[in-house]
């Protein structure tokens, strides 16, 4: 059986980040499919799915990017 070493387990206390919950991956994913539906439905469906999956897309990256520049750069702080 491996011997288990303390230093390969992570310090106590170290904290894992999570994002906040947020409903723009839903919406995200509900405009892709709707383009793609729409795709052998109707016209209007892939533009208003399409629309939807390109704001809600470049919405979550904007808040994902300013949530990665509040983390700290070391794991010290």
């Amino acid at each position: 059986m491996a011997e288990v070493r303390e230093q390969d387990a992570p310090p106590v206390g170290e904290q894992v980040h999570m994002p906040e919950p947020s409903i723009i991956p839903v919406l995200n994913a509900a405009g892709l499919a709707m383009a793609i539906v729409g795709i052998t439905i109707s016209p209007v469906l892939i533009v208003f799915g399409g629309v939807l999956f390109l704001v809600t897309a470049v919405k979550w990256a904007r808040h994902t990017r300013r949530d990665i520049d509040e983390l700290p750069l070391d794991h010290d702080h």
